[in-house]
């Protein structure tokens, strides 16, 4: 079942517009600070969907175009071969895809924390950047629900050492 408070008010839940906003910034900032990771020839659909996520967030495009720029971030992921370069088109794909399902903020957010696993960097100095960057009004929330989906992926559980 899904959290509540990640689903918007429009759609039955508690997230307000503007929240949805902050939270589409805040994965698109996770995910863009990792892009460089993604190699020497960044995929064009990565970037343009990074736009896409900027604009929507300004509400300068509707959530329909928002999937597609997703969809075509997933298939750069896809179509990579290196764990670090998967995991980067990922958080973006996923973070772009917080214009349809406010959650999927998370996903831009974990996988940007994977992909700083696979490139031999600290998962908790980029975990602390995250953190960082959250809006004070939705941080308690983000954290709590970042914890549960981290347990998932054992690998970046803050218990262990990296």
């Amino acid at each position: 079942m899904r959290n509540k408070q990640f689903i918007a008010q429009h759609r039955g839940g508690l997230l307000s517009k503007t929240q949805q906003q902050q939270l589409m910034q805040w994965s698109c900032d996770c995910a863009e600070h990792v892009l460089p990771l993604f190699g020497d020839n960044i995929d064009e659909r990565l970037s343009h969907a990074l736009a896409v996520g900027r604009a929507w967030q300004q509400s300068q495009v509707p959530t329909g175009t928002a999937m597609k720029a997703s969809v075509a971030a997933h298939a750069a992921a896809r179509a990579a071969t290196q764990p670090t370069a998967i995991a980067v088109a990922r958080a973006i794909g996923h973070a772009v895809a917080t214009a349809h399902m406010a959650d999927h903020a998370l996903g831009g957010a974990i996988y940007a924390l994977k992909a700083v696993k696979y490139a031999g960097q600290s998962i908790e100095a980029e975990r602390q950047w995250q953190n960082e960057r959250l809006p004070a009004a939705l941080k308690a929330m983000v954290m709590v629900a970042r914890q549960e989906k981290e347990q998932a992926f054992k690998d970046l559980s803050s218990n262990n050492t990296f």
